[in-house]
């Protein structure tokens, strides 16, 4: 079995294997995106989200996936207020974060 192919802790409500949750929260086009997204930003530590998501697109799609995060959401929303304050996430003019 390859580490692909595990199921994280996090995903206790769903058998979702590694792979399958990267090419899902990877994909904005899969239905299941956005759901999928807020289960790893809601379940999952902080330090293991991003190994399946760059902070730059996390704090770009934020606003869209905030309603399936709840209350972690405040987390997520002052970090990366945080990050831009330091310089480390600067929004760039399209509306996307870097």
């Amino acid at each position: 079995m390859s580490a692909d192919d595990e199921v994280p802790s996090f995903c206790w409500d769903r058998r979702l294997t590694r792979g399958e949750l990267r090419r899902i929260v990877r994909d904005p086009a899969h239905p299941e995106h956005l759901p999928t997204l807020g289960l790893l930003l809601r379940e999952a530590r902080p330090d293991e989200v991003w190994a399946y998501v760059d902070p730059a697109s996390v704090a770009r799609e934020l606003p869209a996936v905030a309603r399936f995060v709840g209350r972690r959401a405040a987390f997520w929303t002052w970090l990366f207020d945080g990050w831009r304050r330091l310089g480390l996430l600067r929004d760039e003019p399209d509306g996307s974060a870097t």
